[in-house]
């Protein structure tokens, strides 16, 4: 009974197949000849999907999404399941397992960005750029993953879609306006590409107030994650940690003059301006600091005032949101992104690692007839004014404004930048620091490019 039913089954898969190479749906992509997965079944193994069931009264996008990846199965002969395999730290690990003892299963892994090291120096993700049925130069691919999974010329992960935009400064209006600042002016800095460190800390000087005179300061420029604020002093300088040099060799870019004036500035500006962790409080002090009021900025990333349930939700003060200043070596606003990585194990020959790729590029397009454009901005406009949402989170999903941080390849952030360097600049030049750490960070990458 169960032969009858498969080969029933496989009957229906190739009528449907034929029907899907005659005629192609209004708004489906081309369909690219002579790719047959044969009736395998491909598995997206994510961190987060409970149940790859189907909802048993779909809406009408969700009827219509359900259409389209029934004609991907059925024009490519194959079966498309996106499920959790592991969690967010163990993911990796599955991937590892895989690789290490490969049982013909076709699939493909989401991890997050900060475990792609280990396997990236081991040689386990194949290189998605050999194939032609993708063209990964195509927007829907997010160019800073992109970017930050090649190596010497080959891509070995991907994203699609923009970046969830991560550092940037709110600030409070009030705090502001009493200081006698037009905060309107400062996104009429951004726009205008005059929002410099300069302006940033001319705003500071004029917010920082000792209101009782008793030679403490009352009101403060800034309050936030001093870490954060490190990080971007460097990136926004066009600074960085690490990177590949031409050969794809992982080097070391922290010595950089770029880097260390940023570091440098950073850690003036909290020295001078900066709401800093009393004696008692705990390492997240500015989160409820922020909230009581008495300090103009905040440096912090954006989940944390623009997301549902957000740490800023129950704020008093209204506030709004620009990117970090330009240093004088920058040339535009970034933010450090962090978006999860789609990696094909490298247990494949070229040609089925060809297809995976384009079966994942046609599981993650927009729904025919249901791209929306603006889809991303959610109930944002809830939270705050409508220039932070319409000019700062807009801008730093672009690509022009996403930089990675290829210190990932090597460990994670707090144990490569965080404990040397980061977190220990209160006390040392951001010099010495770097230069006490060269010896670590070498070994680390000497590790990574000899595997």
């Amino acid at each position: 009974m169960k032969k009858l039913f498969s080969l029933l089954l496989a009957v229906m898969m190739l009528c449907m197949s034929f029907a899907a190479l005659a005629e192609v749906p209004e708004g489906y992509p081309e369909i690219k000849e002579g790719v047959d997965l044969g009736g395998a079944e491909v598995f997206i193994y994510d961190y987060w999907t409970a149940s790859a069931d189907r909802k048993a009264e779909p809406n009408e996008e969700e009827q219509a999404q359900y259409d389209y990846r029934d004609w991907i199965e059925a024009t490519y002969n194959c079966k498309i399941t996106q499920i959790q395999k592991g969690d967010w730290t163990t993911n990796v690990q599955e991937l590892i397992n895989f690789c290490t003892a490969p049982d013909g299963t076709l699939c493909l892994f989401i991890l997050p960005p900060d475990f792609v090291g280990t396997p990236m120096a081991n040689n386990l993700f194949a290189d998605w750029s050999k194939t032609d049925l993708i063209d990964l130069t195509a927007d829907k691919w997010n160019a800073s993953t992109v970017g930050f999974m090649t190596k010497a010329g080959g891509v070995y992960g991907v994203a699609t879609g923009n970046s969830e935009p991560r550092q940037c400064l709110f600030f409070n209006k009030r705090v502001l306006e009493e200081a006698g600042i037009d905060w309107e002016t400062i996104y009429d800095m951004q726009a205008e590409g005059t929002w410099t460190w300069a302006a940033f800390e001319d705003m500071l000087k004029q917010i920082n107030k000792d209101t009782d005179n008793d030679g403490i300061l009352d009101i403060y420029g800034m309050t936030g994650n001093n870490s954060d604020l490190y990080l971007m002093g460097a990136f926004s300088n066009g600074g960085t940690f690490f990177a590949f040099d031409e050969a794809g060799k992982l080097t070391i870019t922290a010595n950089s003059d770029e880097t260390l004036e940023g570091l440098a500035w950073a850690k003036e500006i909290w020295a001078n301006y900066g709401y800093q962790q009393p004696a008692d409080g705990s390492w997240d002090y500015f989160k409820d600091a922020w909230k009581q009021g008495f300090c103009g900025f905040y440096m912090y990333q954006t989940y944390g005032g623009f997301n549902d349930n957000s740490e800023m939700a129950d704020m008093a003060d209204e506030w709004g949101c620009v990117a970090f200043p330009m240093g004088p070596k920058g040339t535009t606003y970034l933010s450090v992104t962090s978006d999860n990585v789609t990696v094909i194990p490298n247990v494949y020959d070229d040609e089925t690692v060809g297809k995976l790729a384009l079966i994942y590029d046609l599981w993650t397009n927009a729904t025919p007839g249901y791209d929306d454009e603006f889809g991303w901005i959610g109930n944002k406009y809830n939270f705050t004014d409508d220039r932070a949402v319409d000019e700062t989170y807009a801008m730093l999903r672009e690509p022009e404004h996403c930089a990675s941080n290829a210190v990932l390849y090597i460990g994670s952030l707090n144990d490569v930048l965080g404990s040397p360097l980061l977190w220990q600049l209160g006390g040392a030049t951001p010099q010495e620091l770097v230069e006490a750490a060269t010896p670590a960070w070498q070994a680390l990458c000497d590790t990574f490019n000899a595997n």
